[in-house]
Order: structure tokens, then sequence, then C-alpha cells
């Protein structure tokens, strides 16, 4: 989950941190560089979005390792507490 300037979004990554500099890099490219993170256990993201999540993690492949799984803050916020995350991962690129 990142909470961004244009607010959050949940993405699925074949990377294994938030932390990952080709994921950083990706993520900048796309405008991404300043965010807020916390790593989504993937059974959590599996149950709260079903056949979604299936579907975004079959399209997911080596050479396009990164897909928003949901762009739509407010249900980002209501699918997910902050207790069920872990600590937030604070990433500022210039």
């Amino acid at each position: 989950m990142l909470l961004t300037a244009s607010g959050p979004l949940l993405i699925l990554t074949s990377h294994q941190s938030l932390r990952d500099q080709k994921l950083l890099e990706v993520l900048r490219q796309k405008g991404i560089g300043k965010f807020v993170g916390f790593e989504v256990p993937l059974s959590l993201a599996r149950a709260r979005y079903g056949g979604h999540f299936q579907a975004v993690e079959s399209n997911l492949h080596e050479t396009d390792d990164l897909r928003v799984l949901d762009f739509n803050g407010q249900r980002v916020f209501t699918l997910f507490r902050f207790e069920e995350l872990g600590s937030p991962i604070l990433i500022e690129q210039a």
C-alpha cells in the first residue's frame, strides 16, 4: 500500500520489498518518488480482493513486475486496518 501525494493505492509486485532499488526506480519513473508504504501480506490482499486479486496476479510477469491492484483510496483505506500492516516505510527519492 502506497500513500502518495495523489492518494492511496495498492500495488502488486514481484519485488520482495518496497525498499528494492529496482522497484523504487520503476515507481520514480511513474512519478511516485515520495510515499509512505506498508507491505500488505499477500494472503490478506488475496482474501480481501478475491477474484480481482487473482486476475491481477495472473497478469504479473517478470518483465512487467508491477500492477496496480486498487487505485480507489477510499476502498483501500476501508479494506485494511493499519494494525493489520507492518511498520510504515518512508521513501523520498530525488
